[in-house]
């Protein structure tokens, strides 16, 4: 099993959302950046452990637990021509794009990333490296065991 930080902006899937969705879980479609989508397609694994964290919003940060419920599968976007993650260059025999699906497990008080800087603990946490831009980074065990416990 592995544990994962996906970010999500509320305004498109919060994790309010993810609980109300049927079966409460959601493709995570849209990632368009090629380190982030292998490691949905690669090393992804259903039952992996998932921080749900809310960005691009006003108070970014860790909001929620989910699980991966579905192994990679083409993201069904990047053939729609209307989608905004439309991808010319991807077709149904040779897709580019892939995602998981995500489970809701269960919803925390938020955990801002101003307050995940103030721990050394975290000090090597990706999402709070200089230029990280990922919105799907690996979280390691000792990270996730830390985080478990200021929830």
């Amino acid at each position: 099993m592995r544990y994962w930080l996906m970010k999500s902006e509320p305004s498109d899937v919060s994790i309010d959302d993810l609980a109300a969705m049927p079966q409460q879980a959601v493709a995570w479609y849209g990632v368009r950046n090629y380190q982030a989508r292998n490691f949905m397609r690669d090393q992804m694994g259903v039952g992996d452990k998932v921080f749900f964290y809310h960005s691009s919003c006003a108070e970014p940060g860790i909001a929620g637990l989910a699980e991966v419920s579905k192994l990679a599968y083409p993201d069904a976007t990047q053939f729609d021509a209307s989608n905004k993650y439309f991808d010319p260059k991807a077709t149904s025999q040779n897709p580019r794009w892939f995602n998981v699906d995500v489970r809701f497990v269960k919803k925390t008080r938020l955990v801002g990333i101003k307050e995940l800087r103030d721990y050394p603990e975290l000090a090597t946490l990706r999402i709070l490296q200089k230029g990280n831009r990922l919105s799907i980074t690996p979280i390691d065990p000792a990270e996730w065991n830390f985080i478990m416990k200021i929830l």
